[in-house]
Parts: structure tokens; sequence; C-alpha cells
């Protein structure tokens, strides 16, 4: 299975087994929604976040092309597929969503406000340190051009609802979280809109919305951060009655760098030298964001030693300060030599005078007093 980037397994979290059919996807949804749903756990967070958790897997394990993508790449496969941002949402909103397999269960009011959506984008670290605009395409449930969003064909008229009166409310008795007998809901025959259409479109067979690929431009600020998104309001779907849309959340991925590494607004690169320039100084050429820096490293340098290029790391996303690159350097030992080579370091270690070394020195004046029993 391909990374989940930190998600659950969509499998997992429905409890079914990755062959499980449609219905059985459904069963599982609605049993995991009526245990997680907020009025049975006394508004627990935790059961709500599992609620939407729930949501989201339905949403893709219940269409066939989501859930192809999704058993072949994982969570990473979804990043342009327009799904729904459930962390967002209402339990009322998730349950207008699904009204066809909870029935009046929960309630299902009208939304004030359309539902939104998430999408990724991927950057490259150049792009997280200039900032770039970004051409994003999804699919979004949207308003069917026929019939404008009423679902009723073209000359038709809608009749009012004869089971809640075109109120788009009815009693009933019981309810989740009811402390009386009875509760108010929406009307499971109208869904709560107080009408019924007799003559249904031909193009969304009443449901008053078709799938549209969407193509937005969106500015993508310099210094974001991998997993942080931005909000493009109102390019999502919209509410029940048609009138406000949600808002689409791109996330941000960031491909990850052949010689650089983030850490906050600081770039790191990993230089290794040979034994011979740590010992004797060099110029290198270090790779940045903007092509490659000069670098002297000056003699005597250690293994793990940091070097510090300011302002060639990347801007904060708040004040546009600029952090900076750190080159720390490896000390690389040849793993073969050549008798030519062995010679002359047999002839360096002669010369080499271990008690003047202050590293050294240290380390094995303190085994000395280990071995003799002075060190404490």
């Amino acid at each position: 299975m391909p990374s989940t980037g930190g998600k659950r397994d969509f499998y997992e979290v429905l409890g079914i087994s990755r062959d499980a059919s449609s219905d059985a996807v459904k069963k599982a949804y609605r049993r995991s929604a009526h245990k997680y749903h907020p009025d049975r756990n006394d508004g627990d967070p935790a059961c709500e976040t599992k609620f939407k958790e729930a949501a989201e897997a339905y949403e893709v394990l219940s269409d066939a092309a989501k859930r192809q993508q999704y058993d072949q790449f994982g969570h990473a496969g979804l990043g342009g597929a327009g799904l729904h941002d459930f962390s967002h949402m209402q339990t009322d909103d998730i349950f207008s969503m699904f009204s066809d397999i909870f029935g009046g269960f929960g309630g299902g009011r009208r939304r004030s406000r359309g539902t939104d959506l998430q999408t990724q984008v991927e950057l490259t670290l150049a792009e997280v340190a200039s900032g770039v605009e970004r051409s994003i395409e999804f699919t979004r449930n949207d308003l069917c051009d026929e019939c404008s969003g009423t679902g009723a064909a073209r000359g038709s008229d809608r009749t009012t609802c004869s089971t809640c009166g075109g109120y788009g409310k009815v009693e009933q008795a019981g309810g989740l979280g009811s402390l009386f007998g009875r509760v108010i809901t929406a009307c499971p025959t109208c869904h709560g809109q107080g009408t019924l259409i007799t003559r249904p479109c031909s193009a969304c067979r009443g449901t008053a919305r078709a799938a549209k690929r969407r193509l937005v431009n969106v500015q993508i600020p310099a210094g974001i951060q991998d997993g942080q998104a931005v909000r493009v309001r109102g390019e999502g779907e919209p509410a029940a009655d048609g009138t406000a849309r949600g808002d689409l959340h791109c996330y941000v991925s960031v491909k990850s760098h052949p010689f650089l590494q983030r850490h906050q607004n600081d770039l790191v690169c990993a230089m290794p030298l040979s034994f011979t320039q740590a010992s004797l100084g060099v110029s290198v050429e270090v790779p940045t964001l903007s092509g490659k820096a000069e670098l002297t490293i000056p003699s005597g340098t250690q293994h793990g030693q940091i070097f510090r290029l300011r302002g060639l790391g990347l801007p904060d996303l708040r004040t546009g300060r600029m952090g900076d690159e750190l080159v720390q350097v490896f000390i690389e030992i040849p793993k073969k030599l050549n008798k030519k080579q062995q010679q002359l370091l047999r002839e360096f270690a002669e010369m080499e005078d271990r008690s003047v070394l202050p590293e050294s020195k240290g380390f094995f004046d303190k085994v000395m007093d280990y071995i003799s029993g002075d060190y404490s």
C-alpha cells in the first residue's frame, strides 16, 4: 500500500476488507456514522473527528474511479480529485450530502453555506522561496446549467410537499440527543425543501447538480510550509439553496531537493570533504536554490562542523525575513589506498604527535584516568 501521508487507511477507518462490495462499504459507513455521531457522544471532539474521518473514507470508497486511484496510489493519488474538506463541515452538512443512506437520521437542515473542497499542489523548494501562481484544475458538484440548479424541467412547476405541508420539517418520535419524546427533523419526503419536483430535469435527473471541471489560478505565498493550505474563497460547491458557495483549500506538498533539506526557514546542505581538504583548507562551490555559492573551508576543519551562508534560506511566511543556508561538512575516509598513499600516510603517522592534538589528548587522558581508577 503506498504512503498514506499521515492519514489512516480508509478500509481500516470503516473496518472492511479491501475487496468489500459497494453495499458493504455503505453499511460500514452507516454503522460508523451512527456510532460516532456527536449527538450520541455528548459532543465529544474525538468522536466528531472519527465521524468526519468515516465520511471522507466513504466518499472515496463509494466512488469506483476514486477507489481505484486510492487502491493503486493511496492518499497521494487523490490530490486532484476535488474531494470535500470534511474537517471544515458541520455534521448536518455531511448528512445532507449522504441523505440517501441515512433517511431522516440526524436532521439535515438547509445549509446557509456551501461545501468546502480540497485539492493538492506540489511545489519545488525554489517555488517556495519565491512564491508562485499555479493553475489548479478540479471537479466540483455544481449547479446544473439546464435547469439553473432547480432540478425541475424548464417550464414545470414544483408542488407543495404533502408530508410537511410546505414547511420542510416534521415532528417525529424520539431522536438522537433529545431529552423529550418528540423532535423536529427535516421532512424525509422533500428533504427539507418544502416542495417537490413534478417533472425532473432530464440533464441532472432532478438532482439540480452536475459534475463540472473548474480551472482557477491560485497565488501561493513565499515561505509556505509543507502541509499548509491556501484558501480560495467561493470556489467550493454551492449551498442546497444555490446561494453561498464553500471554499477551495489547496494543500501544499513540497518536493524533496537533491542537496538541500528544509529546517524551518533555514536550508541544510551536507557537504563531503576529503581528509586533506579538511586538514589544509579549500575553496568549494556549494549548491543553493539560486545556483551555487563559493565557500572557504579553513584548515583544520572538523567532521560535522557547520558553516552559515546568510540570507540563502527561505523567507518567513509572515515577516518575509530570509533564513540561512547551513553547510555541514562530513569528512570522507578513503576505503582503498594505493601503495604510494599508504607510504605517505605512514610517514605522516610517524611525524604525528598525538600529545599536542587537543581533542585526542583530552580523550586519552580520560582513558588513562579511567584505567587507573581516578575517573569519576
